[in-house]
């Protein structure tokens, strides 16, 4: 900015006058002060369609509130032995209850009492078995984000039901993103109640519990999926309903499209997403089948 004064050079001014007038014209050009601002905060969204009709939030709205931020107990549930009506899906030694979606054996690495995604074309796994309502149990630790990875580039995976409903796992400690894209989402249609995550390289626990939707003998949907989940031992989601399918996962709603229920049995599979060969790790996995539809 150019400085406002001027300097008059006036016959008769005293000698120091003139001195001091110089000062002030050098000082004027000097280089502006350095602003003590914060940089505008960079969350990445998209406002293509709202989430459903009516709604106040478009899918993955970056304006959304970002949930508070809950700091979780130091433990919860990590290393909790299975009950005794629960089945094993991964002790830390082996693979044998998992699959990829070709029916092949599956091809993460297991060491160390964990597996983790083998890079750079390691598929999603999934399960053999199949429930209808469950509680599963899932230890997780996010990898340490290299350099200045934002968002949905820190540790991206997930849980996804039958491939058509996902729970979202990502690195969301210190670090934003589209809420209803954070850890503990279901993702693209509801943020967690709040963000109760630990830092990266901490093992984390999800506790859950899914009720699958069901149509009726007129293929009317007549109940819809619903989950529980538990972070950390911190509630985040409580008997939440998915709109329909979670977007670009397993073909029924293409990423960033508009969510809608395709019709599927009740019973279901789980499976570990391999989001770009995030290096997040799992342990400790264990589901009981809950029998609700025998109480009916």
């Amino acid at each position: 900015m150019k400085s406002k004064i001027s300097i008059q050079n006036h016959l008769g001014a005293p000698a120091r006058s003139l001195a001091f007038l110089a000062v002030l014209a050098m000082t004027s050009y000097s280089a502006p002060a350095q602003s003590n601002a914060a940089p505008a905060e960079r969350i990445e969204g998209f406002k293509d369609h709202l989430i459903y009709p009516g709604s106040k939030w478009y899918q993955h709205d970056a304006a959304r509130p970002q949930p508070d931020v809950v700091t979780p107990g130091k433990t919860f549930s990590q290393g909790a032995p299975a009950p005794s009506d629960a089945e094993v899906l991964f002790d830390g030694t082996d693979l044998s209850k998992w699959q990829n979606s070709r029916g092949q054996a599956a091809n993460w690495k297991v060491q160390d009492g964990y597996m983790e995604v083998v890079p750079p074309n390691g598929n999603d796994i999934r399960t053999k078995g199949k429930w209808s309502d469950f509680q599963l149990h899932v230890e997780f630790a996010e990898p340490n984000p290299p350099g200045n990875l934002h968002g949905q580039s820190r540790g991206n995976s997930g849980i996804l039901i039958n491939n058509m409903y996902e729970i979202q796992v990502l690195d969301s400690y210190q670090d934003k993103t589209y809420p209803d894209g954070q850890e503990g989402a279901l993702y693209g249609q509801m943020p967690p109640l709040v963000n109760a995550c630990k830092p990266p390289g901490e093992w984390q626990t999800y506790d859950i519990i899914w009720e699958s939707p069901r149509w009726n003998a007129q293929n009317e949907l007549i109940q819809k999926a619903c989950v529980t989940v538990l972070q950390n031992g911190v509630v985040i989601q409580h008997k939440t309903e998915y709109i329909g399918s979670t977007d670009g996962i397993g073909g029924q709603v293409a990423y960033r499209g508009v969510s809608k229920y395709v019709q599927h049995a009740p019973e279901v599979f789980v499976e570990l997403q391999n989001h770009n060969a995030n290096p997040v790790r799992f342990r400790n996995i264990w589901i009981r089948d809950l029998h609700l539809a025998e109480r009916q």
